[in-house]
């Protein structure tokens, strides 16, 4: 028989509530830990016991209000490491204790170019309505991708939405390869740093840009080239010096790609040191809500290639790959304790993290069982 869990199991979870007045920090929605009760499995369902969850920016952006969907009493979190503990089918597929990473977003299975049906990010919406933040989740088998066996749990929670998201916009829509020149602004956030890490991992030479020469020094350290400060006007020359300074004799130092997150006015700051027909690949607007493209920019056939997250097929591919590589996910601060998550809202509120930010998932409810 299955494995169930009895009516009486709850788990402990951080769920939306709203507020009752604005927060000195914008927060509309607080988070709260409540006991939720677990129902019994389904079919083609597998209970998970989350060891570790990570944060992500969109969950200081549901805790403002400003993200679509939101819904009162969603659990928060997009991503999540652990062990299949129960499962709901007649019999073991051999999914029983293996460890595990649940998928953050559903609706996109295979496609090469976008979603096949209504796309969605998990935690905190109305749909999907599943959320990482909890101490079980009972989620489809097909949901679950196998952890890779070099990294821990707390790694593996690093992993899901930052390398899909990166993997996507540096590996598909970037193409990179060996010995290209590639430039990731505003390095220090997961999706900025899984770049730099899948390139580098593939051979190429990276540069960063951040706002922090100490963040540019740590991503000298993952196997950057070099950086520069966006805060300084002239950051485009000063990668331009790298570059010169690093090509070989006889070869253009010239971009072949940048992995953006700002927007603005990235592709006329780097038109001139972005080789012709050269992609810029942007995956976020936090400078600002638009990118300008001007007429220069079509006559060098430079390209702008909007990326958002990526399939569950992309994502099985960038495992194989992380798992190759033996790469390890930047994680900044580990916090103990689904109680103590306050923390990590604000060291992404305050933008001083290196890495993701991770909540190991302490004094857990064993889920009784049964045959």
């Amino acid at each position: 028989m299955a494995l169930g869990i009895q009516g009486s199991s709850i788990t402990k979870a951080l769920v939306v509530r709203k507020a009752h007045a604005k927060s000195n920090e914008g927060y509309v929605n607080d988070v709260v830990l409540e006991e939720i009760p677990l129902r019994q499995l389904n079919p083609g369902e597998i209970l998970v016991k989350i060891h570790a969850v990570a944060f992500n920016h969109r969950d200081v952006w549901i805790r403002k209000g400003m993200y679509p969907s939101i819904q009162d009493g969603a659990v928060f979190g997009a991503d999540g490491a652990g062990v299949v503990v129960a499962f709901g089918d007649s019999r073991d597929d051999g999914m029983l204790n293996q460890r595990v990473f649940l998928l953050p977003s559903h609706g996109w299975d295979d496609h090469p170019n976008a979603p096949e049906s209504q796309f969605g990010v998990i935690g905190g919406v109305r749909w999907p309505p599943l959320g990482t933040f909890a101490e079980y989740v009972i989620v489809g088998k097909d949901q679950v991708i196998p952890s890779a066996p070099h990294l821990s749990d707390t790694d593996m929670a690093a992993w899901p939405l930052a390398g899909l998201t990166a993997w996507r916009a540096t590996m598909i829509n970037a193409a990179v390869q060996p010995g290209q020149n590639i430039l990731i602004t505003g390095i220090g956030g997961g999706v900025a740093l899984a770049a730099l890490q899948l390139a580098v991992a593939q051979g190429a030479s990276v540069y960063v840009t951040s706002g922090s020469q100490e963040k540019v020094n740590k991503a000298v350290e993952l196997g950057a080239k070099g950086g520069a400060s966006y805060k300084d006007a002239s950051w485009p020359k000063r990668i331009h010096r790298l570059l010169r300074k690093n090509s070989p004799a006889g070869s253009p130092a010239m971009l072949d790609s940048v992995i953006d997150s700002g927007g603005g006015d990235i592709m006329t700051s780097i038109g001139s040191i972005l080789k012709q027909g050269g992609r810029v690949v942007c995956y976020g607007m936090t400078a600002q809500p638009k990118v300008t493209f001007t007429m220069r920019e079509v006559l060098r056939n430079q390209k702008l290639i909007g990326s958002t997250m990526g399939s569950t097929q992309d994502l099985r591919d960038a495992t194989k790959f992380l798992s190759k590589h033996k790469i390890v996910p930047v994680v900044s601060q580990v916090i103990h304790g689904l109680e103590n998550a306050e923390k990590g809202f604000e060291m992404l509120r305050s933008g001083v993290q290196f890495g993701k930010v991770v909540i190991e998932v302490g004094g857990t409810r064993d889920a009784k069982a049964k045959l």
